[in-house]
């Protein structure tokens, strides 16, 4: 099991460019694939951006692609999400997980217990 630790975060304003960050210990040793996920109030978690072992594969949701990136370091067990030109839609609380595989899919093992984003306008 992996145990992850967000940071960053908190209140900024629309546009901004603020990152969270991601760290991870336990089963560091694995490859596993990093994931970052969000769920805005009254809304169900949605996922955001996932990030393979080797960082080669990323994928996206629509909602972020072009805005956002994700981004590892192995060697320091980090996973980081860097945010560009938020919208007050990008208000949520964002979860990193860590993936049963070294690509990305749809399984994830370990969370989180998130950071919190709000996009004041």
């Amino acid at each position: 099991q992996v145990q992850l630790v967000e940071s960053g975060g908190g209140l900024v304003q629309a546009g901004g460019s603020p990152s969270v960050s991601c760290a991870a210990s336990g089963r560091t040793r694995d490859s596993y694939a990093m994931g970052w996920f969000r769920q805005a109030p009254g809304k169900e978690r949605e996922f955001v951006a996932c990030i393979s072992w080797f960082g080669g594969r990323t994928s996206y949701s629509n909602a972020v692609k072009g805005r956002f990136t994700i981004s590892r370091d192995n060697a320091k067990n980090t996973v980081s999400l860097q945010m560009n030109n938020l919208l007050p839609e990008d208000t949520a609380v964002y979860y990193c997980a860590a993936g049963r595989y070294g690509v990305c899919t749809n399984d994830f093992a370990s969370w989180g217990q998130g950071t919190q984003v709000t996009v004041r306008s």
